[in-house]
This record gives structure tokens, C-alpha cells and sequence, in this order.
């Protein structure tokens, strides 16, 4: 079962335009409610390893850590549903609940909900 702050692996193929592509880490952000009822699909961020500083709230830096090998960014601008057979391996990693909070922030920032 997915829980709420994992990193999984997704396919994301196709990308289209300025989508993320290819199989990368993405970070779980939906409800813990949808996930329990296993939901069909899942809503997530991607993340990528090419770091840009300075760039909140688009990204936010998530540290190296289990089986997340390199300093990654969370594409917040990026968030999308993908159907749950995307998710190929996971968890990689656990967000700690600081980052939680900042992702959240992120999203109400992104999505004009403050």
C-alpha cells in the first residue's frame, strides 16, 4: 500500500512538451483517504536531479537518502495524476514531515488556494 509523502518510481512515458518523461522518482501528494481506498490513480510530483537553487515554490530540494541516490528537486509546478500501473518500485524514500509542510505550502502557493 502507498502511503502519503513516499517516493516511488514511475513510468512517465510519454513526456509531452514541457511534461516530465522517462522512469524517474516521483513524490506521493494525494490523500491518504484516496490512497486507503486504493484510488485508481494517484496524484504525485515528479522530481528531477538537474538542481536549480533559489526556485521555491516551483522546487524544493529533497536530500539524497534510501534508495533516492542523488539530491533531487520537486517539479511542484508539475503535479499530475498518473494511473497507479505508472508506479513501478517504492518506497524509495520517506519525506521527512518538515518537507511535508513545505510541499504543502508549495502546492496552496501553486495552485493560488492560500
Amino acid at each position: 500500500m502507498r502511503e502519503r509523502g513516499e517516493i516511488w518510481l514511475a513510468n512517465l512515458n510519454p513526456g509531452r512538451g514541457t511534461e516530465p518523461g522517462k522512469t524517474r522518482p516521483v513524490l506521493i501528494v494525494q490523500s491518504q483517504a484516496l490512497l486507503d481506498i486504493e484510488h485508481p490513480s494517484t496524484l504525485v510530483v515528479p522530481l528531477t536531479t538537474r538542481l536549480i537553487e533559489d526556485t521555491a515554490p516551483l522546487r524544493l530540494r529533497v536530500a539524497a537518502g534510501g534508495d533516492l541516490l542523488k539530491d533531487s528537486d520537486l517539479l511542484l509546478d508539475q503535479v499530475r495524476a498518473i494511473d497507479n500501473q505508472r508506479l513501478v518500485k517504492g518506497p524509495l524514500q520517506r519525506c521527512p514531515p518538515a518537507l511535508l509542510v513545505q510541499v504543502d505550502q508549495a502546492l496552496r502557493d501553486v495552485f493560488d488556494l492560500n
